[in-house]
């Protein structure tokens, strides 16, 4: 009957979704685009802006360009840059004080995933004054306008300026929960991928495997519509023909282009038809012991794609097809692991590890299961429903 009340919740799910507000956010796209941002701000009438980032773009220097350009255009901003990894309420708070105390008019999110994740957070407080952020986690808490936000991303992977949702870590609790709302998504993103070319391997690999889970994890998932499954399709091919190229020889333009495309399509897909449990566990992971996000979804991915079994197969072995590591006599369950063994091979390329030996602690495995199923169930149109001895296997696969 449990089985029965997810898939139910979730069909409810989807015929609403088609009801909602959707957009895209407006882009500004190519090498240098960056450049174009201010005067563009300047006629949306801001005079005050929130910039939100972290230690490590503004020590880069990365921000200086749009920093002076705000400033010639006759834009007054204020930076808030202690976002830390997995952001988290405090962080909200205190960059919404800025917000307030400078009287901004919108907002700038500058970095990766995490910086994008907190300014979202300062919009949704913004909007909703008399509501915390754990009164928001959840479905549609918002439902009012947010700031104008700009998405600006330094990383290609999380997608975030594309999607509803904005992931924010209590660290008192160590939960970390997602807030999921259309006025989310910001109104404009700037593609640069001069922004990216700085990027060190190690963050190449596990942002790019961070945007290959967002395309799997929703293309396997119930909740497809058509033109999610384009994206999918479109972002595992730019994966499979950049990531490597771009990790190994970061200084190729077209290869870090090609990815900052592909984390974009990755967060038009999941923002319509979501993730899944990998994505649930990566969360507690993140939460619990800061592991970064795009790390923890490239170690699980392999893992729950193998257990979920027979139940994803078809879709594995479309994809396996359209990457082209089959053969014409191989059959679907074939093509499926092969599939597979492509992701764990690549994850060994990029020297991402098979487990995450030595980081979970066996008395929280329990808690974590909780918030994991809490988290994925019933919302997530997984493939396969899987219960709490489900998830106990998966987190001793994971750290063993």
């Amino acid at each position: 009957m449990y089985h029965v009340y997810c898939r139910m919740y979730q069909l409810t799910y989807k015929i609403a979704a088609h009801f909602l507000p959707w957009r895209k956010p407006e882009l500004l796209e190519g090498e240098h685009s960056l450049s174009k941002l201010p005067a563009l701000i300047r006629r949306k009438g801001l005079n005050h802006v929130l910039i939100v980032t972290d230690q490590g773009i503004v020590k880069l220097g990365l921000m200086d360009g749009l920093l002076h350009g705000l400033t010639a255009a006759g834009v007054s901003y204020v930076v808030y840059d202690q976002t830390v990894p997995n952001p988290t309420i405090e962080n909200v708070e205190e960059a919404l004080h800025l917000y307030h105390a400078n009287r901004c008019e919108g907002i700038i999110a500058f970095g990766g995933g995490s910086p994008m994740d907190c300014a979202k957070g300062v919009g949704a407080r913004v909007a909703r004054p008399h509501k915390t952020i754990p009164q928001m986690k959840g479905q549609l808490k918002i439902r009012k306008a947010i700031p104008s936000l700009f998405a600006i991303p330094t990383t290609s992977g999380t997608g975030s300026e594309a999607t509803v949702v904005s992931v924010i870590s209590n660290s008192k609790t160590h939960e970390k929960f997602a807030i999921n709302d259309t006025v989310l998504i910001p109104q404009y993103a700037v593609l640069d991928p001069a922004l990216t070319m700085g990027l060190p391997p190690h963050i190449t690999a596990t942002t790019g495997m961070d945007a290959l889970t967002h395309a799997v994890e929703a293309y396997i998932g119930r909740s497809n519509t058509k033109e999610t499954i384009r994206c999918s399709r479109e972002a595992i091919s730019l994966i499979f023909e950049n990531l490597f190229e771009a990790y190994s020889n970061g200084t190729n333009k077209n290869a870090r282009k090609n990815m900052q495309k592909a984390s974009y399509l990755g967060g038009i897909t999941f923002t319509r038809a979501y993730v899944g449990y990998v994505h649930a566990i990566a969360h507690t992971l993140g939460g619990f012991y800061n592991v970064p996000h795009g790390q923890a979804n490239a170690i699980i991915l392999p893992h729950v794609l193998e257990y979920y079994g027979k139940s994803v197969y078809k879709p594995l072995a479309e994809l396996a097809d359209l990457i082209g590591v089959t053969q014409a006599s191989d059959s679907v369950e074939i093509k499926a692991k092969k599939f597979i063994k492509w992701i764990k091979d690549l994850n060994k390329a990029m020297h991402i590890p098979a487990k995450v030996s030595g980081v979970i602690v066996e008395e929280d495995i329990p808690l974590m299961v909780d918030r994991a199923l809490k988290e994925a169930n019933p919302l997530y149109p997984v493939p396969k429903i899987l219960g709490k001895e489900d998830l106990l296997k998966l987190y001793q696969i994971i750290k063993d």
